[in-house]
């Protein structure tokens, strides 16, 4: 049973993180520059899933 919660607590980390990281990296940017740091977050995330 508890073997079964660790994807689901991995997937939980992942997402703070993202989160935590998009928030942190769009602090006093200009609206021209938050694409870019989405689209990098985003690579990030699938790196870090293994999907890249």
């Amino acid at each position: 049973m508890v073997w079964a919660l660790v994807p689901v607590a991995g997937m939980v980390v992942v997402a703070t993180a993202a989160v935590l990281i998009a928030v942190i990296a769009l602090k006093g940017t200009a609206a021209r520059e938050r694409a870019h740091i989405l689209r990098a977050a985003a690579e990030l995330v699938r790196a870090v899933r293994g999907q890249r």
